[in-house]
């Protein structure tokens, strides 16, 4: 049985509004980052009175533990979407095969930040592509879909292996 993504001109509904959802997940996604972070700065902070200083050192990489620590725990999981993700009805999906795991799942992300800091002009690709994929997503053969069509897609193609609603 193949699991390969429908199209968006046979499936629309799969894409529609996906980039608007995708905006405002993020947007979501970086306040409970954000949270993590100032709860780890904080507990940082506290830990480097302790340790006199030597706790500080670790400052730096605050930022960077709370966003791996945040996808590790989310787009590692069965649900395989962040908490914004989920709240917009998103998933994210390979294009085809089985789902993302393990340390898959975290590739897509890696390349969104280093794609979003460096490149970040090419998020506009995404106004322009037929599934409304970013540069990201294309590098890394995924795509975010709307959640509950792409349910209704696997349930019709016999269900997918691994996938937890």
């Amino acid at each position: 049985m193949s699991m390969d993504l429908p199209d968006p001109r046979t499936s629309p509904e799969l894409f529609d509004g996906v980039l608007t959802r995708r905006v405002m997940a993020y947007l979501v996604d970086l306040v409970i980052i954000s949270a993590v972070s100032l709860a780890l700065f904080l507990l940082t902070i506290v830990a480097g009175f302790l340790t006199l200083g030597l706790a500080w050192l670790s400052l730096p990489l605050i930022a960077p533990v709370a966003v791996f620590l945040y996808y590790v725990v989310t787009l590692g999981s069965a649900r395989r979407a962040t908490v914004g993700m989920q709240v917009f009805d998103l998933v994210l999906t390979p294009v085809s095969g089985p789902p993302l795991e393990g340390w898959k799942a975290l590739i897509h992300p890696f390349v969104f930040w280093v794609t979003i800091w460096l490149f970040w002009p090419l998020l506009l690709v995404g106004l322009f592509s037929q599934r409304r994929q970013l540069i990201h997503d294309m590098i890394t053969g995924t795509l975010m879909l709307r959640r509950s069509p792409m349910e209704r897609h696997w349930a019709s193609q016999g269900g997918f292996e691994g996938f937890s609603a």
